[in-house]
């Protein structure tokens, strides 16, 4: 994103036409390739994850999935539902990491004339179908788990241990594949601190297990399956409401609006701002649109560049445009 015109009609739910004078014109012109550049050495690297970590989601996916084929069907074959509300946990797990990693892809993709941000917002609406999917498969678990009360089946708690042990063991080798990306990629950190909760989910079934190995007390599996479910629901609301947030471009969590305003504002020469948008362009790369009221007229390139460089150190936001005025014509438009 650069500092000239076209570009404010990416903002959503508003229009912009506003008429500049001849010369903001003729210097945003003048600085228009040098600032193209220096954007897009923003735009990207900053927030998807890296190709280095293509083998990283590989592995972990193919653990996963190995994983959830093996506790489904001891699950099935010992009448466990925890195991097969662990497993089912760990199925969303193979969808988190799947769309983390087609999210890093898809936001590599050339923009086009059509696409002109590329695809980066297809990541929000695949973290939006996989929130809805969990939810199903959540009920659907419930409903087991309630009809096992009336019935509680005999199940074997020490296999239900072991094979929940070996799930802290793909939990936290998976963990382990993103920990040295998880302080510096939002992507990277998101599958870090999943598959680590998944690990400690697999813990408290293992000591499920043990208790109902020692005990023969069956009801105890059902619980730990609703126990399982609320762990799970509670991350899987948050992500259902953080998407759609998203989808209505509502402001990017962790982003302080008013921060942001202050900060600008606070730009020698900038009298006042108004219009500013911020909104998610995928779920870890905000966009910024601000109208700057500067009455001594355009400052020049390095003031720009001054500007986008402080929105992205300081708010994480790498695609910033904005559009400067001299007097209060534009304020109403």
């Amino acid at each position: 994103m650069a500092s000239h015109h076209h570009d404010h009609g990416h903002s959503p739910g508003h229009s912009y036409g506003h008429a500049h004078d001849q010369r903001q014109a003729h210097d945003q012109r003048q600085g228009h390739d040098q600032r193209q550049g220096h954007d897009h050495g923003h735009g990207h690297g900053h927030s998807h994850a890296p190709t280095s970590f293509g083998r990283a989601f590989a592995i972990g996916i193919a653990l996963n999935i190995a994983f959830v084929i093996g506790e489904g069907g001891v699950g099935l074959w010992s009448g466990s539902v925890a195991l097969l509300a662990d497993a089912g946990h760990n199925l969303s797990d193979v969808l988190g990491l799947a769309v983390a990693w087609g999210g890093a892809t898809l936001a590599r993709a050339a923009p086009t004339k059509r696409f002109t941000y590329g695809l980066k917002g297809s990541t929000i609406l695949a973290a939006l179908f996989n929130a809805l999917l969990l939810l199903v498969a959540l009920g659907a678990i419930v409903l087991a788990a309630v009809q096992r009360f009336s019935d509680p089946p005999t199940v074997a708690g020490l296999t239900i241990s072991m094979v929940a042990a070996v799930g802290i063991a793909v939990n936290g080798l998976t963990a382990w594949l993103f920990a040295r990306g998880s302080k510096g990629d939002i992507n990277v950190r998101g599958a870090y601190l999943h598959m680590l909760s998944d690990a400690l989910v697999s813990a408290g079934v293992v000591i499920a297990g043990l208790v109902i190995w020692k005990t023969g007390i069956g009801w105890i599996d059902p619980v730990v399956s609703l126990v399982i479910v609320a762990l799970i629901f509670g991350q899987t609301w948050g992500l259902l409401r953080e998407t759609v947030e998203m989808a209505l471009a509502a402001v990017p969590r962790g982003i302080d609006y008013d921060g942001v305003e202050h900060a600008l504002t606070t730009l020698p020469g900038v009298e006042r701002i108004h219009d500013l948008h911020i909104w998610p362009m995928s779920t870890t790369e905000p966009v910024l649109t601000a109208h700057l009221v500067v009455p001594q007229g355009h400052p020049g390139d390095a003031f720009l560049s001054t500007a986008r460089e402080m929105l992205h150190d300081r708010f994480g936001i790498g695609h910033a445009t904005l559009q400067l005025e001299r007097g209060d014509e534009c304020d109403g438009c």
